[in-house]
């Protein structure tokens, strides 16, 4: 019986197991180049009397904090598929002195959540436990903009496929690996075009955007910095270990040019989707900067409360440009 289990393992492992593949730099950036042309102009910076053709489209909404002014938003892909998600500015746009513009955070939800996470504290009655929705306040505090869009297969845009954790499942169990990087690397590639987007608007700096993201937000955040030089800072929450059987959506593929960036990676410890050695292995992979940093936690996957306060110095430092003295800083958290 053992050998013919044995037998079996090693059957399966033939024809379901995932075998590692490299991709060469110029390679990985064309899997995530955004080919279509973006000729459309955008309706908050159409010239006077043009026609307010625009693949992003805004909508009010609300948000819990006082003086915040926030807009639904959809934007047409480079596919044609329809993102949806939120942008909250700390103040009235339409007040905004002309010539001034806005830094822009880009919020990137973990597996399985939505944009949501980045503004409520719960959702059908289940708790923001990343506490995501405290980061947002700090950042419009700051007075960043503040914006996310729902990953693909993720909330509205489920569709009638596989929920996304079970492209995991499929991904591990029966080596489907295409389905699972399509959902990253196309998410990523939605917010290009949303940067593309912000971009056209005069009171937005989105050509220097910073990135914040939780899990596979953070795994997001890495990515599109490696891909899209606009992305200036990162602030990676316990991105999970990904390794070369999915190279195209590693974050370890890309973080050797981060050359420039200011990258804070916050880690658990006992991270049950990413050891503290794997940790260690891709804040090492970063460029050697000052501005870098590691911060470590005890517990898993789910990060203390604390961890939140911890960024506000990234935050600001931002916004200022300034280099702060040597890395990495262990937060007060570790043991």
């Amino acid at each position: 019986m053992m050998g013919l289990a044995a037998a079996l393992g090693a059957a399966w492992w033939m024809i379901f197991g995932l075998k590692p593949y490299t991709l060469e730099p110029a390679a990985l950036q064309a899997r995530y180049a955004v080919s279509a042309p973006h000729d459309v102009v955008s309706a908050a910076s159409a010239p006077a009397g043009a026609q307010a053709a625009s693949r992003l489209q805004l909508t009010p909404a609300t948000v819990p904090w006082p003086g915040a002014v926030a807009f639904d938003l959809t934007l047409q892909s480079f596919d044609g598929a329809k993102a949806v998600g939120r942008i909250v500015f700390p103040e009235d746009p339409a007040q905004r002195a002309s010539g001034s513009r806005w830094p822009v955070l880009i919020a990137m939800h973990g597996l399985g959540r939505t944009h949501l996470r980045w503004w409520h504290d719960e959702f059908r009655g289940r708790p923001t436990i990343e506490n995501t929705h405290r980061i947002t306040p700090l950042a419009l505090q700051q007075g960043f903009v503040v914006v996310a869009l729902d990953a693909r297969g993720h909330g509205v845009r489920r569709g009638n496929g596989p929920v996304p954790s079970e492209l995991l499942e499929n991904l591990h169990l029966w080596g489907a690996r295409e389905p699972y990087e399509r959902m990253i690397i196309d998410t990523v590639r939605d917010y290009r075009v949303l940067l593309d987007e912000l971009a056209r608007r005069p009171d937005l700096d989105a050509t220097s955007a910073a990135a914040v993201g939780y899990s596979m937000g953070g795994q997001m955040a890495l990515l599109l910095a490696g891909v899209d030089s606009r992305v200036q800072a990162v602030a990676a929450m316990v991105p999970p270990h990904l390794d070369q059987r999915v190279a195209a959506v590693a974050p370890i593929n890309v973080a050797g040019q981060l050359g420039g960036r200011r990258v804070w990676l916050v880690t658990a410890d006992d991270d049950e989707y990413a050891s503290a050695k794997h940790n260690a292995a891709l804040f090492a992979t970063l460029p050697a900067e000052p501005q870098n940093r590691h911060l470590r936690h005890p517990g898993g996957h789910l990060l203390p409360a604390g961890y939140v306060d911890d960024l506000v110095p990234w935050l600001q430092a931002v916004l200022s440009g300034r280099t702060e003295g040597p890395g990495p800083l262990r937060s007060s958290a570790t043991p």
